[in-house]
């Protein structure tokens, strides 16, 4: 099997990850760091094309890798139209709806921007993975009690389905052959329900949906929140950054920061252990309802982002979902991994690329 070589970009809101995999091991990898000032200077998201692309090349020049080597370019996948899972070719379509920001801005808009705009130039493919659309919810999961007001799909779906399918691959299974929930605890929390690879169920963590996270709300008492919205103490930015930026372990303790909490808990801090312990909480209900969802079949429960990391919140999410089925543990994000994997997959003909 041909081991191809991979230029993989992931654009954050003030950093640029961007990496060289030949197959599916990395050679080289560096986050490009961009400052407030510097950023500023643009127009929006999209005013940053320029910069980041010229950035992206400069480093990959000095890391020695040669353009002309590369067999593709994979970028992040932004905010789209709703789509299936998998490797999507870089197309005009898709490259109208990210400069439009027709579902909106987001530094994840540049991945496949910055990707086919180098891959243009070289004559080869450029493709995104797993964007964070992805929607294979059922007709039945979208039904909110609220019409005007629908639940949508939008989460960690990069990760998700990456360790899904790592997941299965442990188990000596293909992801279309089991279920799975799989919880993806980060600065944002999407569990969803993985039915024969496909995620029928999620919450839309985006939006503030699901259990409070380090920086959101999750889903709170809304009869209170809508009394709040018209109480005159707050202005529409305000109570949205109490839903998002603002909520959840931030607003109770102060910080985001998970490592620091533990640290208050270690120190006899109560309250710390109370609200840090009810995130916990929150995010095994959810999984038990996707156990639910799911009719009780369910193969493994995986926990995986950022915050897996911590044995204390992990501890106290198995305690109450082991039942469900057994819990396997993906501490990271592994994002790079998860671009080039599927990227690769498409390269080799394991899987067929799809067109936005």
């Amino acid at each position: 099997m041909k081991n191809f070589l991979q230029l993989i970009i992931n654009p954050g809101s003030t950093s640029t990850k961007l990496a060289v995999f030949r197959g599916n091991e990395p050679v080289y990898s560096e986050t490009l760091r961009h400052s407030s000032e510097e950023l500023r200077k643009f127009q929006g998201i999209t005013g940053q094309f320029n910069y980041r692309r010229r950035l992206v090349m400069d480093a990959m020049v000095k890391s020695g890798v040669q353009p002309g080597e590369l067999d593709a370019v994979v970028g992040r996948g932004g905010l789209l139209k709703p789509v299936p899972g998998g490797t999507y070719l870089v197309n005009k379509k898709m490259i109208e709806d990210l400069e439009a920001e027709r579902r909106g801005a987001h530094a994840s808009n540049l991945g496949g921007l910055i990707a086919r705009s180098i891959a243009g130039e070289l004559g080869i493919p450029a493709y995104i993975v797993d964007p964070v659309c992805i929607d294979e919810k059922e007709p039945v999961s979208r039904i909110s009690g609220m019409p005007e007001n629908p639940r949508e799909s939008l989460f960690h779906a990069l990760n998700q389905k990456a360790v899904a399918r790592r997941a299965a691959e442990d188990m000596g299974k293909d992801y279309s052959e089991i279920n799975l929930v799989v919880a993806h605890l980060g600065g944002g929390i999407s569990v969803g329900a993985h039915l024969r690879g496909r995620v029928i169920d999620v919450n839309d963590a985006l939006a503030g949906d699901g259990p409070f996270t380090p920086e959101r709300s999750g889903g709170v008492p809304v009869g209170k929140l809508v009394e709040m919205c018209y109480s005159g103490r707050y202005t529409r930015e305000e109570m949205m950054k109490k839903v998002v930026g603002g909520g959840g372990l931030a607003a109770y303790l102060g910080t985001a920061d998970a490592l620091e909490i533990e640290k208050r808990i270690e120190q006899g801090d109560k309250q710390a252990k109370l609200i840090y312990e009810a995130m916990a909480y929150q995010v095994a209900k959810e999984i038990g309802a996707c156990g639910a969802i799911l009719k009780g079949d369910v193969d493994a429960v995986v926990i995986t982002g950022g915050i897996a990391h911590s044995r204390m919140l992990v501890g106290w999410i198995e305690e109450r979902v082991s039942f469900i089925a057994p819990v396997r543990v993906y501490p990271g994000e592994n994002e790079m991994e998860a671009l080039a994997a599927g990227g690769y997959r498409v390269l080799a003909g394991l899987e067929a690329v799809k067109v936005y």
